[in-house]
């Protein structure tokens, strides 16, 4: 079963004390915004007789304000990431208290067949946001356990696997320390490289192998981790003139926890998952950063065609030309104004970024008509108004 949403392993016990607070403490957070806004009204309609209200709005605790830029770039993001999710089957869940992405797999299955798709998925998503270089580094945490946590391991056994720990790799390093025969007389740590090694054939039919590290020194600091842990990791590149180096740690991480689900299940009943989490606000960091550098602009709305006139007297023209283009699914803008100057019209497409104009005037009307004109090149053409939506959608469709 796949779960398309946000993780039971990072959130049981979060959650759990959500359900348990009164109903007030667990309200959203855009309740919560409209509570404090209904108190600041209730407070100045109390104090009506001074000066200058005595109330401030803010923003809820652990929130901020996000601008049209901001939501274009994080809405960009996260449809990335679900629609990756959707491809791999994913089914859609959400609960209130939580603002990461995450896919995970449960259930029964034969071994690293899952836990090689949650790294395939992590891959295609961060290819898909264009960081840069990234490594994935994977680890197994029974390994790593009875190989460098357990006491009473002799003092050669010992040595050798510092040595290991510092070491790196792909399915190579997995080969050579599971034929080192000082290191497979544990038979837990065995089963885990024979596993490893298993995955590793998976992901190299996936095409992934190279961007999967064996890294034992890995250790994620939670406790239900039963099995295969990742976390990927942005590669330093070098930084162009005036950017500076973005230190963010991880950007996803996930791995396997067959024992979570069955310790919130009333009769004990063992659940294996695996699963990955997206951290779709460091990302956001990371992009908001680079686009500041660049001085990039980022357009707020999706508007595909701008209708304007350069005559008085046409809004009654405006109005019926923009019903006729929402009606057949063209995202439509006007300004306002019962007579604006064609001048600002015209500004206005090129600062919104706006690709095309329909011009309707005394002329046009007379002559059945409808200008269409490229807000890039500044060229005017005259179509007839019975082809109007037909040529806009062929030139959307081309653009």
């Amino acid at each position: 079963m796949h779960l398309l949403g946000l993780l039971p392993r990072r959130a049981w016990a979060s959650l759990l004390s959500q359900l348990l607070r009164p109903p007030w403490a667990s309200c959203t957070g855009a309740v919560r915004c409209q509570s404090q806004v209904a108190e600041a009204v209730l407070t100045s309609q109390l104090k009506a007789h001074q000066e200058k209200p005595n109330f401030i709005i803010k923003t809820p605790k652990g929130t901020r304000d996000l601008s049209p830029q901001h939501m274009v770039v994080r809405e960009k993001i996260l449809d990335l990431v679900i629609s990756c999710f959707k491809r791999h089957g994913a089914k859609g869940m959400d609960t209130p208290a939580f603002e990461l992405k995450d896919f995970d797999i449960a259930g029964q299955f034969d071994p690293m067949i899952p836990d090689a798709e949650c790294l395939k998925i992590m891959c295609e998503i961060l290819s898909g946001l264009q960081l840069g270089d990234f490594l994935i580094k994977m680890a197994w945490k029974d390994v790593r356990h009875e190989m460098v946590v357990k006491k009473g391991l002799a003092p050669e056994v010992a040595d050798r696997i510092g040595d290991y720990v510092q070491c790196h790799g792909g399915v190579s390093l997995v080969e050579q320390m599971f034929q080192d025969p000082r290191l497979s007389q544990n038979k837990q740590a065995l089963e885990g490289l024979g596993d490893l090694k298993l995955l590793f054939e998976y992901l190299t039919l996936f095409g992934i192998a190279d961007k999967i590290s064996f890294d034992l020194s890995l250790a994620r600091g939670l406790d239900y981790y039963t099995g295969v842990i990742y976390e990927a990791v942005l590669l330093q590149t070098p930084t162009q003139a005036g950017e500076e180096p973005l230190n963010v740690g991880s950007v996803a991480a996930g791995g396997r926890y067959d024992g979570l689900v069955g310790m919130f299940d009333p009769k004990g009943h063992k659940v294996p998952c695996v699963g990955l989490s997206i951290g779709v606000e460091r990302i956001f960091y990371i992009v908001e950063q680079r686009m500041k550098t660049k001085g990039e602009k980022v357009r707020t709305t999706e508007t595909q065609v701008f209708v304007a006139t350069p005559q008085k007297n046409f809004l009654q023209e405006r109005l019926k030309l923009i019903a006729e283009l929402w009606n057949s699914g063209i995202k439509a803008e006007m300004l306002y104004k019962n007579n604006p100057k064609l001048l600002t019209q015209l500004h206005y497409c090129e600062s919104t970024g706006i690709p095309l104009v329909v011009i309707i005037g005394e002329q046009e009307l007379k002559e059945g008509v409808i200008k269409i004109r490229s807000v890039a090149s500044r060229e005017e053409v005259a179509i007839k108004r019975e082809n109007l939506v037909a040529e806009i959608q062929k030139r959307l469709s081309e653009s």
